[in-house]
């Protein structure tokens, strides 16, 4: 018997014991369908996560100060005494001040523009007032400060209006470019409506100078839900934030290494930190944030795994189940082969086969499943169509490999079968 012959005759098993195949291959399929489905919604997650902190492009970075945390890491502080442990310590949590973000603005002189910035709050109402309807947001609007680089650097267009001069910063007077989303509540989505209006910011009013083009949210991020003003305008008020934040964004990606070297130089300067010192500041490149993230939900992509292997165990004894059934139901068909000459190699092949293919088609229809479902996530987080190529080939594998050792003993116990004592079996 030739090798497409048992191929072919192993097929032929599989499309006759139609309900048998399916319960197994639907086992099989589940488990994968984990698997891939978890991966690529995962997969989505960061692709979304991506692109919503990856803002300030490839050649770009942001200084804050070393207190902030994320996601509960502490920072590492070298042992020392308690008395220089209390002045690190008292270093490290120095925030970046006015002085210092400004004087810095000031130093860098390299071919890059640098923006200074300072949060005001995350949860304003923002309202506009006319003489017969009162139109305001919901109470989750981001207002930020910035200055005449705050939109470049952050990846913002203006669909209307103008952007910060310096007559506007330095002066701090109230004026706002608002995101469309704070636009489509306020101005039913007409941005050009939006410029020259007064609008109320927890109850102060602003004049509205600029709009910016939509950039779409993520299921973290809604960048189109911000007002932003300028710097020393937030400082005024009572939600401003303890210590300001620095982003620099060069000419040329290939000088980015040396402007992180430059502003580290200079932010030690501005700091007066001693040569001894570490700094007590932390340059995070445009995606740092997101790896954060994506280094956090790295997890679940083990646990995606075990639910997959928890599920294929159980499907291997079920198809070796199975399979030692079919060879007790054929032991009569197989003392036939073996008697018109059949070899145990040849008996052996034929019931892998079968194995292997019964797995091969659950790992097709888990595959498919999988991504489908994965992608249905997607587009909430309204991320392009993934496929997960790595998981795929991985998937293949377990499954091919699964029906291996799930038939392997079946496989041996046809090919050892006595043909005489087979075709007598009743």
């Amino acid at each position: 018997m030739q090798l497409g012959d048992s191929l072919e005759l192993a097929w032929s098993t599989v499309k006759v014991n139609k309900l048998r195949t399916g319960i197994t291959v639907a086992i099989i399929a589940l488990g994968i369908m984990a698997l891939i489905g978890i991966i690529t919604a995962i997969e989505a997650m960061n692709q979304s996560l991506r692109e919503s902190f990856s803002t300030m492009g490839a050649n770009a970075f942001s200084i804050r100060y070393k207190g902030r945390q994320f996601f509960g890491h502490k920072r590492e502080v070298n042992k020392t005494t308690k008395n220089k442990l209390k002045t690190r310590k008292s270093q490290i949590d120095r925030v970046i001040t006015y002085e210092e973000a400004v004087q810095f603005k000031q130093r860098f002189k390299m071919p890059a523009a640098v923006s200074v910035s300072l949060r005001a709050g995350f949860n304003e109402t923002i309202q506009y007032i006319t003489e017969s309807k009162t139109y305001k947001t919901n109470p989750n609007v981001v207002m930020q400060g910035g200055d005449e680089n705050y939109l470049e650097l952050n990846g913002y267009k203006l669909e209307a209006g103008r952007n910060f001069n310096d007559l506007d910063v330095n002066s701090g007077r109230a004026v706002v470019v608002l995101g469309s989303a704070v636009v489509d509540k306020c101005f039913e989505g007409y941005a050009q409506r939006a410029i020259g209006k007064t609008v109320k910011i927890s109850n102060l009013p602003y004049l509205v100078i600029g709009v910016l083009e939509e950039k779409g949210a993520s299921a973290f991020l809604n960048l189109d839900n911000v007002v932003i003003t300028t710097y020393n305008n937030v400082r005024r008020l009572p939600t401003a934030g303890a210590s300001f934040s620095i982003g620099v964004m060069v000419k040329d990606y290939k000088l980015l290494d040396n402007a992180v070297g430059e502003a580290t130089g200079i932010m030690r300067s501005v700091r007066k930190l001693d040569v001894i010192e570490d700094e007590n500041f932390v340059i995070d490149k445009s995606d740092a944030l997101a790896e954060k993230f994506i280094g956090f939900l790295g997890g679940i992509s083990g646990a995606a795994g075990f639910i997959g292997f928890i599920t294929l165990v159980g499907a291997a004894i079920g198809l070796m189940n199975i399979m030692l059934v079919a060879v007790t139901e054929r032991t009569k068909e197989v003392g036939l082969v073996k008697a018109m000459g059949a070899t145990r190699i040849a008996i052996r092949r034929q019931f892998l086969f079968e194995s292997i293919i019964i797995s091969l088609l659950g790992a097709l229809f888990g595959i498919v499943l999988g991504v489908l479902v994965g992608n249905i996530f997607g587009t909430i987080l309204k991320t392009s169509f993934i496929v997960p190529w790595i998981w795929v080939g991985w998937g293949i594998f377990i499954c091919f490999f699964t029906g291996l050792i799930a038939g392997l003993y079946p496989a041996n116990k046809a090919a050892k079968m006595d043909p005489i004592e087979a075709l007598r079996y009743e």
